[in-house]
């Protein structure tokens, strides 16, 4: 799994691609961490290149929401496609992010 780093104005946008799975949460946790420690704590996670996500990808993307929210920082989800859609809803984890469709939208949601 690779993770693009993208910035748009004072929000970093993350795309990891490929599917978010045991054997690389540690290597996404720790760019989330980097990412999360230089930014403004505006961040969008851009799912749209992860097929799937495990369960340790998603206990990485509730820790880092939880840690975001402590320090007042917020996360963003979007390109969720349906497959990751259902694991978040069947694992009722979903409410927990918010969802757009697009990363333009999520970072306009900063604004």
């Amino acid at each position: 799994m690779e993770v693009h780093e993208d910035k748009h104005g004072a929000v970093t946008v993350l795309r990891p691609d490929g599917p978010l799975v045991e054997d690389d949460v540690s290597m996404f946790c720790g760019k989330l961490t980097a990412v999360r420690q230089n930014t403004m704590g505006r961040l969008v996670l851009d799912l749209s290149e992860t097929p799937f996500v495990d369960s340790k990808g998603l206990e990485a993307l509730l820790d880092a929401t939880e840690a975001m929210e402590d320090c007042g920082q917020s996360l963003r989800l979007c390109g969720v496609n349906e497959t990751v859609r259902e694991v978040l809803e069947l694992t009722e984890i979903s409410s927990f992010f918010e969802h757009y469709e697009d990363v333009n939208s999520a970072v306009r949601s900063f604004l």
